[in-house]
C-alpha cells in the first residue's frame, strides 16, 4: 500500500485543474480529481482550485456542497490549500463585479472583501516576488523567488486579530506582494492555506512549494 499522502484536488468545474494535479503527482501526492464527499473527507489534503470569476467559482463549489465540505475538514483539522479564486473564496466575500452590492458570499473561513487591485495596469499577469513572514513552513526554502499570479481582484487587508498570550504562537501567517498597492498573496493558518498566485504555473518553486505543503500532509 503507498504511503504517499492522498490529495484530493475538488472537482467544481473551475478550468486548468490538470495541471494543478500534474504537479501534484510531480511532488509525490496520489492524486485524485473528485467532489465525491467520502473521498474528499478521507484524502490527507484537499486542494481548491479556482480561476476567473468569484461568483462563478462560488456557484460551482455550491453544487458540488463545496462550503460543507471545507467546513468539515477544516473543523477535523484536515488540511485544506486553497489557490487563486480558490483562495479568495475563503475571505467573506468579493466585490466582483466591480461595486457589486451587497459582496458576493464567500466561505467566510477569514473576515475581509476581495476588492479590485489598485493599479494602473489590471489585471497582475506575471511573476512577482513576495515578502514572506518568518516561520513559513509553506515557502521554506523559496522565500526569495518569484511566483506567477493572473487576477484583477485581491485582498488588500488582513482582518484577523492576532491572538494574546500562548496562542499567539499559532497565529496565522500571511505573505504580501504589491501590484499598485500591497494585497495578500498567501495564508497558512493552522490547516487552512491559500495563495492568491498559481504554484503549479510557478516553475521550480512553484513545484517546492507544493512539496512543502504535501510533505506536511
Amino acid at each position: 500500500m503507498s504511503t504517499s499522502p492522498h490529495v484530493v484536488v475538488l472537482d467544481h468545474g473551475s478550468g486548468n485543474v490538470h495541471s494543478a494535479v500534474r504537479a501534484l503527482a510531480h511532488v509525490g501526492a496520489r492524486v485524485e480529481l473528485t467532489a465525491d464527499r467520502e473521498a474528499v473527507l478521507a484524502a490527507d489534503g484537499l486542494l481548491v482550485p479556482g480561476v476567473g470569476n468569484f461568483h462563478a467559482c462560488m456557484a460551482g463549489l455550491r453544487a458540488v456542497d463545496g462550503p460543507s465540505l471545507v467546513d468539515t475538514r477544516l473543523a477535523g483539522g484536515r488540511p485544506v490549500l486553497g489557490v487563486c479564486v480558490g483562495m479568495q473564496v475563503m475571505f467573506d466575500g468579493s466585490d466582483e463585479p466591480a461595486g457589486a452590492q451587497p459582496p458576493q458570499q464567500g466561505l467566510q473561513q477569514w473576515p475581509g472583501t476581495v476588492a479590485r487591485l489598485d493599479a494602473p495596469v489590471v489585471p497582475h499577469m506575471g511573476w512577482s516576488t513576495l515578502e514572506v513572514p518568518t516561520g513559513t513552513r509553506l515557502f521554506a526554502g523559496v522565500e526569495d523567488e518569484r511566483f506567477y499570479f493572473v487576477h484583477s481582484y485581491g485582498v488588500p487587508t488582513w482582518d484577523l486579530p492576532r491572538p494574546d498570550g500562548a496562542l499567539s504562537a499559532a497565529a496565522p501567517l500571511v505573505t504580501w506582494s504589491e501590484h499598485g498597492s500591497p494585497f495578500v498573496a498567501a495564508v497558512e493558518n493552522g490547516p487552512l492555506s491559500a495563495t492568491q498566485f498559481h504554484p503549479e504555473k510557478s516553475g521550480d518553486a512553484g513545484l517546492h512549494l507544493l512539496k512543502n505543503w504535501v510533505m506536511s500532509l
